[in-house]
């Protein structure tokens, strides 16, 4: 199976609407990428200040073209707001597998409920819809929020990957933490 990810495709329920990240969104998540330096502590390419975000938008909406990457922008419905930004990645289609990832939310947004409500529309999109057999997560091992969330929503550690990839930082590298949900778990207990 493959899947067109055009710039129309919404996922929605009552709180939250994820739709197709767009270059132009960068005016819609500048306050956070200028004023939450703390939102990129773990991240791999970093969104802070304004030059900074309009590359990683742009990164991933070149990726989204060649199908590797489908990025979503997230709105807060009850708010009005935007809140951060999620992406598909690594998508193997072959293989029925993808990795879920890239998401960060505004302080504001963090410890909502915005988060489960995404994760739900996502994980329900690629088990019934894109029929993948194998969601996995990934996360640097030291970011304890980011896997406490992936566990709250039933996800499975694996493993520890030792020295998998550079923080961003200069020469320090990190240790990276993998987690999933298999299509049977999510029809048996996590949905």
């Amino acid at each position: 199976m493959d899947f067109n990810f055009n710039k129309n495709h919404i996922l929605e329920d009552a709180a939250v609407l994820l739709r197709p990240l767009q270059e132009s969104d960068a005016e819609h998540l500048l306050e956070i990428s200028e004023n939450e330096p703390e939102t990129w502590t773990y991240s791999q390419v970093k969104a802070n200040g304004k030059e900074n975000l309009s590359n990683y938008i742009k990164i991933a909406v070149e990726a989204r073209k060649r199908k590797e990457q489908f990025p979503f922008i997230v709105l807060d419905k009850k708010s009005g707001q935007y809140a951060g930004s999620t992406r598909f990645y690594d998508i193997n289609f072959p293989q029925k597998t993808l990795q879920l990832g890239f998401t960060w939310y505004g302080s504001a947004f963090r410890g909502t409920g915005l988060n489960k409500h995404c994760k739900f529309l996502l994980l329900q999109f690629a088990f019934e819809t894109l029929q993948m057999e194998r969601v996995e997560f990934r996360a640097d091992a030291n970011n304890e929020r980011s896997i406490a969330a992936m566990k709250s929503i039933g996800c499975t550690v694996e493993g520890i990957l030792r020295s998998t990839m550079y923080t961003g930082e200069g020469e320090s590298r990190r240790d990276s933490i993998i987690l999933s949900i298999l299509k049977k778990e999510w029809f048996d207990s996590v949905k």
